[in-house]
């Protein structure tokens, strides 16, 4: 009963995954664009619920939903000056879909030459502390580097979006 209730549940994120994937990009307004986005890191971290992994669900919504509701809020919101200006053209063209059947088959092909491998387990459990120092040795400079990289994206947008000739 478990493996069909897990089933099921898979099969729902996983369509709505793909499905808000699609709909991200079929849609000509750019802020319902944002919100498929929004619903396809929701669902992703119900996909990581689903394999046990609790941390990269959390990870996935504070951080990538949370960023989507920044892009949405402070870059969308404050960039729009009229309402025409949300509407996008869409021109699926034979370019986009030569494109996109290369990436397909490139994808296929990787598919069926893959070799799954056994991991070797480590000799110890890493503690919190080795996480701890791991993360903040290897990774703190690019973390920080992004922060104020969105920052001034932000200001930008910021600056951009305010309205009269005097810039």
């Amino acid at each position: 009963m478990s493996e069909n209730v897990n089933a099921i549940a898979f099969l729902l994120l996983a369509f709505a995954t793909i499905g808000g994937g699609v709909m991200m990009l079929a849609t000509r307004n750019v802020v319902h664009s944002a919100f498929w986005l929004l619903e396809v890191m929701l669902a992703t971290a119900g996909l990581y619920m689903l394999l046990s992994a609790e941390f990269l669900a959390l990870v996935q919504v504070l951080v990538y939903a949370g960023a989507v509701a920044v892009l949405v809020l402070f870059v969308i919101m404050l960039t729009l000056r009229r309402r025409e200006d949300a509407i996008r053209p869409y021109e699926p063209g034979w370019a986009g879909t030569i494109i996109a059947a290369l990436f397909l088959g490139a994808l296929y092909i990787a598919i069926a030459r893959f070799v799954p491998t056994m991991a070797a387990m480590p000799e110890a459990i890493p503690g919190v502390a080795e996480f701890g120092e791991e993360m903040f040795t290897t990774w703190m400079l690019p973390f920080e580097v992004a922060s104020v990289v969105l920052l001034v994206a932000l200001v930008g947008a910021v600056w951009w979006s305010k309205g009269g000739d005097d810039r």
